[in-house]
Parts: structure tokens; sequence; C-alpha cells
């Protein structure tokens, strides 16, 4: 029973079928050919049995395995190495149909390979998940036919394989490598001019075009007779918070991930620099209720205590209460701090009801509101109006772009700091904008 269900027709059987049917067709008009279809009729049976014992005499003749790493990065590419290998002693053609989680929607995937007898072949795959939580993999189904393509026997490997899907670790170890190295400038960060410094000395190095003239070492100066600057670090073990609403605002998609995801994937990373940067971090995501709390510790551990918060974190499809947050603030963050709150507000009208919050917030912290750019609508702004409706849409479009610039001046207004970017750009302007307030000592 279990031999009937792995077998297939191979579809070049069928185009045999088709030929047989032509000789048969043609045969009413030329009796000739009516023996021919037999004939035909007789060695596609022979061959056809011929392949099912070349097939199936062999036991496991084909193995194959699915290679899943222990979580899968969301919103980036993650490969899933495969690897086969041939037992039967002749040439096999091979088609791997891997059963993809649900959430990917892809019911095409497919690889073709011909293998000689006992080789092994190894190929990789890209899976590109947008949403975190828990992934199944169905079986690795592995179509194997002889030379002769007749049938096709169906081999079945690793069925219901779970793997969980977390904030992005990739784009965390990226920025990772670049802050060991010092070398975030390359990504596009911009190199933050120091204005003043702290007390804490580092070292005494040559003076350079932009060093603040107030830091020249006279002694050190006279001695290698040319101009010597004392160089100061940043102050260290700053408490930092990433600040995530999940309320119904943070639903909002952009290519296939919410802002809410973006905001956790900025989050992970920039969590991680900061510790890189001997601060402290923690967490805190709200929404109608206060959902996880973690108080900023300097320990490099503690970037897993986060991973493991950012990763059960969903959206709600509640208003936000900044009424609460101030509350949690003022209770449990005693010390001041860098805030770094991810949200949005589509309207300046919302933004104006929370700003009370905002600036009681911002009187003891140093509050970083962090707005989204709609990019969709610079498609409609930047779009040639030819009729009336599109001149319409276009006019919304640019009312509502206006707008977000306005948040950004109203919180300016207010002695806010604001970041206003688009969500590809969101983690390079986060660590940006944390870079330039280490580096002006605004914290």
């Amino acid at each position: 029973m279990k031999s009937i269900k792995s077998l297939y027709i191979h579809k070049q059987f069928y185009i045999y079928l088709a030929v047989i049917s032509v000789c048969f067709l043609v045969s009413y008009w030329l009796p000739l050919f009516y023996p021919i279809a037999w004939i035909l009729v007789m060695v596609l049976i022979v061959l056809l049995i011929t392949d099912l014992l070349l097939l199936y005499r062999f036991k496991n003749a084909i193995s194959a395995r699915r290679i899943l790493p222990e979580k899968l990065s969301n919103s980036d590419d993650n490969p899933i190495p495969i690897t086969l290998s041939n037992l039967y002693p002749f040439q096999v053609y091979i088609d791997v149909i891997d059963e993809l989680p649900i959430q990917f929607q892809k019911r095409d995937f497919s690889y073709k390979i011909s293998l000689q007898s006992n080789e092994h072949h190894d190929f990789t795959y890209d899976v590109t998940p947008v949403e975190r939580g828990e992934y199944v993999f169905g079986n690795l189904n592995v179509y194997t036919s002889s030379r002769l393509r007749i049938v096709k026997r169906k081999y079945q490997f690793q069925n219901e394989q779970m793997i969980p899907v977390y904030p992005s670790f990739i784009q965390m170890q990226k920025y990772d490598f670049l802050a060991i190295g010092n070398h975030l400038t390359q990504i596009g960060l911009k190199k933050i001019r120091r204005i003043g410094h702290t007390s804490e000395f580092e070292q005494i190095k040559n003076y350079v075009v932009g060093d603040d003239y107030r830091t020249i070492n006279w002694k050190a100066t006279a001695k290698q007779a040319q101009l010597m600057v004392n160089q100061f670090q940043d102050e260290k073990s700053q408490p930092i918070y990433s600040i995530i609403d999940t309320g119904r605002v943070m639903r909002m998609p952009f290519n296939g991930l919410k802002l809410l995801d973006y905001s956790i994937n900025s989050a992970l990373a920039f969590s991680n620099v900061a510790l890189k940067k001997h601060d402290k971090v923690g967490l805190l995501t709200f929404s109608k209720n206060i959902e996880q709390f973690l108080p900023a510790i300097h320990k490099m551990t503690y970037l897993n205590t986060i991973l493991e918060a950012l990763y059960s974190i969903n959206t709600q499809f509640y208003d936000s209460d900044y009424g609460l947050l101030y509350a949690q603030l003022k209770r449990k963050v005693t010390h001041r701090s860098l805030l770094l709150l991810y949200t949005n507000f589509e309207h300046i009208s919302a933004l104006k009801r929370q700003l009370p919050y905002l600036q009681a917030i911002s009187k003891k912290h140093m509050l970083v509101v962090i707005l989204f750019e709609n990019t969709e609508l610079e498609t409609l702004i930047t779009a040639n109006a030819e009729d009336i409706q599109r001149i319409y849409h276009k006019t919304i479009a640019e009312k509502f772009a206006y707008e977000k610039r306005l948040m950004v001046k109203e919180l300016q207004k207010h002695g806010i700091q604001s970041i206003l970017t688009a969500p590809e750009e969101l983690t390079i302007n986060t660590i940006n904008k944390y870079l330039e307030i280490k580096a002006r000592g605004l914290l």
C-alpha cells in the first residue's frame, strides 16, 4: 500500500500514450499503422514494468536532508541548505519539492537535477519571513525517475519541522560588526562633530581640523613640536530605553512588514550597539496596558533577554495610553535616561492629544520620538497628475506628508528630539541620533 502511494506517472508517459493514440487513429485510414500501434503498446508495457523494477528494487536508494537553523531572522534572506544522495547503481532524475510554511504562501517550489550513481549534491534556497512566530515546514518530497521516465517514485523526509522566526538578528549582527570596528559611517551613519567633552580622559593625539581648540595639550605640543590635543571618551553606563508603541497605529504595513516589526528590528540592533558602547539598555512596550518592562542593565547576556521579549510582542487594536506610559516611567525609571519612543501619528491632532504627556516625560528624560514617513505617498507626490482624480490624490498625499513635517516642528518647538524616517532607514537613523546625542553630551 505504501509503495502504491509513492508511485506517480511521469509526464513523459503521457507523451508516449499520445504517440500510440495517433498511430491507432491513423490506422483507420492506413491499416499498416494498426500492428505498429500494438507493438508500441507492448513496448510501453515492458518499459513500464522495467522502470518499476528499477525504481522499487532498491530500498532507501535516495537520501535527502533539510538543514534548518535554530531560528530564522525576520525580514532577512535566510538560507535553507538541502543535501541529496543517489544510492541507485544508475543515473536518476530528481525533482525536489519542499513544503514551505503556510506563512510564505508559496506552492511552486521545485528544484530539478540529475545525479549519477553514488553522487551527492548540496543546494541552498532562501526564505524571507515577514512575521515573527512559529513556522512549520512540511515534507521534503523527492520525486525520482530513471532514464526511461515512465514512472516516478516519491520519497518523503523530515515531516513537520518547526522553527521560530525571531526579530532580525542578521541585521543586529551587521551593525554589531561595524560597531566593533568603529566603521558605522560605512553604512551611511554620519560623523558627529563634538561640542565640548565629558570629563573622562582617553588619550593624547595629533590635532586635526575640527577638534576643539580648548582641548589642546600645550605641554605635549611643546614636546612634539606639533599641535596635540586631549581626547575624551563618551560617558559610559548611561541608561537607554527602547519604548515601543504596540497600539493599532503600528499595524500599518510597508513592503510586507508592519511598522511594529521595523521598530522591533531596530530596537534589537540599537540595543546591541549601545551595549557595545558600554551603556545600559532596557525595554518597554505599551498600548492600552504596560506589556513588557525590562530595566536598563549593562550585560551582554542581557541581549538574549531583550531578544526573547521582542519575539513575543504583538500589536493590539487599542489606542495607546500615554498617560499610563508617563506614570510607568515616573515610577520605574528614576534616573535621567535616553528614551527612544517608536510610535506613529498620522494626524497632527493625534500628536497634540498626547503632547502634554510627551512634554512631561521630556522634562526628566532625554526623549526622542521616532515617527515614520509614509513612503507609499512619495509615489503619488512625485507622479504626474494627468486628470482630476490624480490631482486630488496628489493633493491629499502632499497634505499628509506636510503634516508629518509639521509634527517634527511641533515637537522641536517644545524641546523634544524627533526622528522622521522611512521604515527601511529606521535602524540607521536611530543609531545616528544616538551617536549625535552621545557626542554632544546632551544626556
